[in-house]
């Protein structure tokens, strides 16, 4: 692969990676705002299942002292070169914090439980009955 080719995967993944922590956060974020201000969209089941789901996965892949995914092919498309651009050093400093796995692991079990809280605590619309 190109170097040129490798860094524009790099950086699609990057970007990737930053779109799915900004949608958790939101989430977490707007939920119980939502709730609060009685925004419908925090009920959408789909909306809300994906959050779950994107959770759930990251907290597993933690429990199991696995890499995400993501973390992986950015990794393999950079490799330690260091030459990477200064916005995407930037960014990685911002979402690759270094703290062991064990840390990881206990966040986003946490993270997790406050997603099912929320999910009881500010249910999401019943599916439509056809």
């Amino acid at each position: 692969m190109t170097p040129s080719l490798a860094a524009i995967l790099a950086l699609i993944v990057l970007a990737t990676h930053v779109a799915i922590i900004a949608f958790n956060l939101f989430g977490l974020i707007a939920i119980p705002l939502g709730a609060w201000w009685r925004w419908r969209f925090v009920r959408i089941r789909w909306w809300r299942m994906l959050h779950i789901a994107i959770l759930a996965t990251v907290a597993l892949q933690a429990l199991f002292g696995r890499a995400c995914v993501l973390t992986l092919w950015q990794d393999s498309l950079t490799g330690s070169s260091g030459s990477a651009p200064l916005i995407m050093r930037w960014v990685m400093g911002l979402i690759y914090w270094p703290l062991p796995i064990w840390f990881f692991a206990l966040l986003y079990l946490v993270v997790f439980a406050y997603t099912l809280a929320l999910w009881f605590l500010v249910p999401p619309r019943p599916l439509l009955k056809s």
